[in-house]
């Protein structure tokens, strides 16, 4: 039977008054250690957060009943991806990076848990490789108005009115100097085999994400006719530099996604021959495969296992109105279900809270974000039973 159930409990790490949550799946909250997680703190749920609001950021410790102990605050953040707090690779267990809109200009800001030490970056960071020694970046403004939910309110877009521009797009920056330069643009990239709905559209970059080894990144390009509902999106790989520019998937849908290794990508895309499925694509080459034909049959928020043996995924919200957790064995092409949860009605659109599921370090715990129970918080879920097998 490719499918089963075996629902685990979900544990709350955090707790009222206040809201709690991550954000997106593509980074764990855990420290080195394991005794930490990263979260964010709000006091509301039901609408999206104002130019300038604050949220708290803190951590929790699971060895002291899940104590929040709050460290700063951020004015740049959103439901779906956070402030994208990454744990830096060099110091796992102790210095992070996050987001944030200081006089005006959005920034990202790199601190020690125990000395206090800060450190203020000019750029803010969407994703930041795994030894924390560079990341890339983009135009959270553009993204604010281009795809509400991911970007940030509060500092100016110099390229609103700019359907294409060449003088912005994907970033680079070096973590040990600050040092940053644009490496991709927006009309560099839609140069590259050019479509008709292309014409008088708007386009943008979302979701960077480099490989293992940070030797290239994913992005997305995307764009939208005024005369369109629904935007089109064509995935790309490249190296930090911005060369090497490869195109995995011209099709016009590509959702989630995660790397297996250096040289493979796992995603939700449209093969015209095939259809939407998970596709294994090999990076610099034209080789694919379906993953999960017939098991996973919907777009979700994978990621693998840090031992590349498990595939974790969710799903949106079914006609029970409640999301599927997933585990996922390539080898036997076998569906674990792990746990179902309510999605309120009342959290739609930009506000929807997603479970993200992310794995712990040592791939033995997942964390999610829920409100299945009335309020937005974090929850560990313990699934090393089957991945230990």
């Amino acid at each position: 039977m490719p499918q089963e159930n075996a629902y685990r409990e979900a544990h709350a790490v955090t707790r009222g008054p206040h809201c709690h949550f991550f954000g997106y799946y593509d980074k764990t909250p855990w420290d080195e250690t394991g005794r930490y997680l990263l979260g964010i703190q709000t006091t509301f749920m039901d609408r999206p957060p104002r130019s300038g609001e604050t949220a708290v950021l803190g951590r929790i410790d699971t060895q002291s009943g899940n104590l929040w102990i709050p460290f700063a605050q951020t004015r740049a953040w959103n439901w779906q991806q956070g402030t994208m707090l990454h744990w830096l690779g060099h110091t796992p267990d102790r210095a992070l990076i996050h987001n944030d809109l200081r006089n005006g200009r959005l920034v990202s800001t790199a601190r020690d848990l125990f000395t206090g030490e800060e450190r203020e970056y000019p750029l803010p960071v969407y994703n930041v490789s795994r030894d924390g020694a560079q990341a890339v970046s983009l135009n959270f403004a553009r993204v604010a108005r281009t795809r509400p939910g991911y970007g940030y309110l509060g500092a100016d877009d110099p390229t609103e009115g700019d359907l294409c521009p060449d003088d912005d797009g994907v970033y680079w920056m070096d973590l040990n100097t600050g040092e940053h330069r644009l490496i991709l643009s927006l009309a560099q990239i839609a140069a590259i085999q050019p479509e008709e709905s292309m014409r008088g559209a708007e386009h943008w970059f979302n979701h960077l994400l480099f490989n293992p080894s940070g030797t290239r990144f994913i992005f997305l390009h995307r764009w939208k006719n005024k005369e369109r509902n629904a935007w089109r999106t064509r995935l790309f790989t490249a190296k930090p530099d911005g060369t090497e520019i490869r195109p995995l998937n011209l099709h016009g849908m590509t959702s989630h996604f995660d790397w297996r290794g250096d040289a493979h990508v796992l995603a939700w895309a449209h093969e015209p021959s095939i259809g939407n499925r998970f596709f294994l694509y090999e990076d610099l080459s034209d080789a694919k495969e379906v993953v999960g034909e017939g098991v996973l049959t919907a777009d979700g928020h994978c990621s693998y296992s840090p031992d590349g043996r498990w595939i974790l995924n969710d799903a949106y919200p079914g006609q029970d109105g409640r999301r599927a957790l997933m585990l996922f064995d390539p080898a036997e092409n076998r569906r674990i279900d792990i746990g179902r949860f309510l999605a309120p009605k009342a959290l739609q659109g930009e506000i929807r809270c997603d479970l993200h599921p992310r794995w712990s370090r040592d791939g033995r715990k997942v964390c999610i974000d829920s409100a299945h129970e009335g309020a937005r918080q974090m929850y560990v879920l313990d699934v090393g039973d089957l991945t230990r097998k």
